[in-house]
């Protein structure tokens, strides 16, 4: 495997502006690859317009030094995806996203250009899609895709937003308690719980935790991990 990812947990934390704690991230994984252009894929969208997402992202980017393209605005969305320097999935609602690239074609001319090298980066839906399905995701499914197959750019599931407390006077399950159900279906798969402020990036086959919070490993028949940055995770590459 040498697909070149960053996979962020979230976009903004309270009192940041919208990509702001990850914005260092990004300007130097895309500079790594001396990229200048990025195709973006806005449909995790759903109470924000395309159009809108992609102006909020762009002027982002734009203030990195990149240029942004969302790949609703081109009637050949696979030329773009073909062409494309980096592609970027912004974060919104897994299923909707999920739905609107297999409805499209888009998520195996997305899987098929990342692994012929093309860097590709997301947050939270945006990262959830580059497992191999959204069975970890957090959101609810307002919409049924054909399936829950996502691009299998990394061979173990990622939770993103992972949160460790239990809200005072709720009576449901914990994160940790939902990820054990997961696990105890799917038991050849790890799961990532990714807690907010925190990324994972995948460079020369290496896998690297990066952010200011450590991440919470689970799979079944072990105890839960916790990582820090820095830690050797290379064994969630593992088939």
């Amino acid at each position: 495997m040498n697909n070149k990812l960053l996979l962020i947990s979230n976009s903004t934390n309270p009192g940041e502006e919208y990509l702001g704690w990850p914005r260092t991230f990004i300007k130097d994984f895309l500079n790594k690859y001396g990229i200048k252009k990025v195709l973006f894929v806005p449909y995790a969208g759903i109470t924000v317009s395309y159009d809108d997402y992609t102006a909020k992202v762009k002027s982002v980017f734009n203030g990195l030094g990149f240029e942004i393209r969302s790949v609703h605005e081109t009637d050949e969305p696979h030329k773009s995806v073909h062409e494309a320097e980096a592609i970027a999935v912004g974060g919104g609602n897994t299923w909707r996203l999920v739905h609107e690239l297999q409805q499209t074609g888009l998520m195996q001319s997305i899987k098929e250009k990342v692994f012929s090298g093309t860097p590709y980066l997301g947050w939270s839906a945006g990262s959830n899609v580059a497992c191999p399905t959204l069975r970890t995701t957090n959101d609810m499914p307002v919409i049924q895709p054909p399936s829950f197959r996502c691009m299998d750019l990394i061979p173990f599931q990622i939770n993103p937003h992972y949160l460790d407390t239990h809200p005072s006077n709720h009576g449901g399950e914990t994160r940790e308690q939902r990820i054990e159900e997961f696990i105890a279906l799917n038991q050849n798969l790890y799961v990532a719980g990714l807690r907010e402020s925190t990324l994972l990036e995948l460079e020369n086959k290496h896998l690297l935790l990066k952010g200011r919070n450590p991440m919470r490993i689970f799979r079944s028949g072990l105890a839960p991990q916790e990582v820090s940055p820095g830690e050797n995770i290379d064994f969630l590459l593992a088939h």
